[in-house]
């Protein structure tokens, strides 16, 4: 089997990797763009970015399987969450998509985002650390270690997979 990732981020790779236990796998990273803005702001374009990885990834990669994983934020009453959303892109099928950790951000990395800055180079300045997109990620220092972008992205990577296996059970099954 060829899964292709829409990413050459190593939390993304990574989490990747770990969801997927065959030793007849291939792995493939490729850089495909999310086709949304650099920092998506809302669930929907988010959802939109990572399906956007995946079928690209599928497609360029002439995989099996095509994974979009996708960090943004989202807008609620309470305030500005993180969010991470998603897709696993097979031929024959609709995307599968799953959504992954939410945390509330702090309001000065709120109004950075809300004056147009991305959460990346934000969370650099604000942890006084460089590359963390690639590294703990914004989730990692909020939680204080406790959960990083690689264990989100598992668990998000997770979620894909168990969906996609389960729709091939239940596929045979009719």
């Amino acid at each position: 089997m060829k899964i292709i990732i829409g990413s050459k981020n190593p939390a993304k790779i990574d989490a990747v990797k770990n969801s997927f236990q065959s030793n007849d796998i291939e792995f493939i990273s490729i850089d495909v763009p999310s086709g949304v803005s650099k920092q998506p702001f809302s669930d929907e374009e988010t959802i939109q970015g990572a399906i956007n990885r995946a079928t690209r990834a599928l497609q360029q990669g002439n995989g099996d399987i095509g994974i979009g994983l996708e960090g943004g934020v989202h807008q609620t009453s309470q305030g500005l969450f993180l969010c991470n959303w998603g897709a696993l892109a097979a031929k024959g099928i609709q995307p599968i998509i799953a959504g992954g950790a939410r945390l509330l951000l702090p309001e000065e990395v709120a109004e950075r985002l809300k004056a147009g800055e991305e959460l990346g180079p934000i969370m650099d300045d604000y942890a006084n650390k460089k590359n963390v997109r690639t590294k703990e990620g914004a989730i990692g220092i909020f939680t204080n270690g406790m959960i990083n972008r690689r264990n989100m992205f598992t668990h998000v990577t997770n979620l894909l997979v168990g969906q996609y296996l389960y729709k091939q059970h239940s596929d045979k099954h009719k």
